[in-house]
């Protein structure tokens, strides 16, 4: 008897695209959405106890508050669909934050290069991240933190408090506005669109997807894995420094406890959870980030408006965040099934 033996015809690129367009696209319309019930709570909280929930001035507060995470938050999305994750981001943004003011001096003719050198060792940093992790088979979540160790070091070592100055030209950078809109949003809005274009739109972004699926299939497929998590920490590391330098323009100078006193290591990596990316990697991308950033923004702008201790903030950011794990990984079971 003969048998009809089925064939499945691989996926051609047309079919790949939609496939990832898919990925990205989903938990995006979650997160927003809650981002917008969100704002309906807090129109409501805030009205409720005499205030105004989304005046100019408030509504000006969370684009700022948001930009410096958003931008490490953008770097720590790459890593994590890649399948890794950067604990090392924070320290670094203290570094960089020191390294710019102390070249800038407050000489407006030495603004580029302390960008060119806090780049430069930012990119450093992510590369030591990369080959740790890559060659010395180091789990990420180890030789990220043993790194955040090391520059903590070096940090308390060389600085007891602030040190430099950034120059008034510079600080225009995090304070001045076009409109209601800052220009650090603008900045964070131009990282956001890079990282999304390389994401969806270039062959890294493909493969940043298949090495954070599986990697050992992607290595069989013929992709370099350990290449592609090493670009991943570059860029991740990249946006810390690229924080730095915002944090230092606002404070007028670099600060040894700014980026470990502002939480970004473990803020950037909920924000990217509640936008969606899976701490496993492969799924997710920029556009959920975005509005993970946003959603504690928002939740920080309604509890300061409220005049909440800081105790229930976090207890309250802890029970939003384990929520948002939940109910992704329901809809993924349901989907699985």
């Amino acid at each position: 008897m003969n048998q009809l033996v089925r064939v499945r015809r691989p996926a051609g690129r047309g079919e790949a695209r939609s496939g990832l367009a898919a990925r990205l696209r989903e938990p995006t319309q979650v997160v927003f959405l809650a981002l917008l019930g969100l704002i309906a709570v807090g129109w409501v909280l805030v009205a409720f106890d005499g205030g105004q929930f989304l005046t100019m001035e408030s509504v000006v507060g969370i684009q700022q508050r948001s930009a410096a995470l958003g931008i490490v938050a953008i770097g720590q999305t790459l890593a994590i669909l890649a399948g890794s994750l950067d604990l090392s981001v924070a320290y670094l943004i203290s570094l960089t934050s020191l390294v710019a003011a102390e070249i800038m001096a407050g000489q407006d003719g030495n603004i580029l290069p302390a960008i060119a050198a806090v780049l430069a060792i930012s990119a450093l940093v992510g590369l030591v991240n990369g080959l740790v992790i890559t060659r010395l088979q180091v789990h990420a979540f180890i030789a990220t933190l043993g790194v955040a160790l090391i520059i903590k070091g070096i940090v308390d070592h060389l600085y007891d408090g602030p040190a430099g100055k950034v120059p008034e030209s510079f600080q225009l950078l995090g304070y001045s506005r076009i409109g209601p809109i800052p220009i650090s949003a603008l900045l964070w809005a131009g990282v956001a669109v890079v990282a999304w274009f390389l994401l969806s739109r270039t062959r890294l972004g493909y493969r940043i997807y298949a090495v954070g699926g599986n990697e050992e299939v992607a290595r069989l497929s013929g992709i370099r894995t350990g290449r592609v998590i090493v670009i991943t920490h570059v860029l991740c590391s990249l946006c810390a420094g690229i924080a730095g330098l915002l944090l230092a323009s606002r404070l007028g100078a670099g600060a040894p406890t700014v980026g470990t006193d502002g939480g970004y290591d473990l803020e950037s990596i909920a924000a990217v959870v509640l936008g969606g990316t899976a701490l496993a990697g492969g799924k997710g991308g920029v556009a959920g980030t975005v509005g993970g950033v946003l959603l504690l923004a928002v939740l920080d702008t309604i509890f300061n408006q409220l005049e909440v201790n800081s105790f229930v903030k976090d207890v309250v950011r802890g029970v939003v965040i384990v929520i948002a794990v939940a109910v992704y990984a329901r809809r993924g079971m349901r989907r699985s099934q």
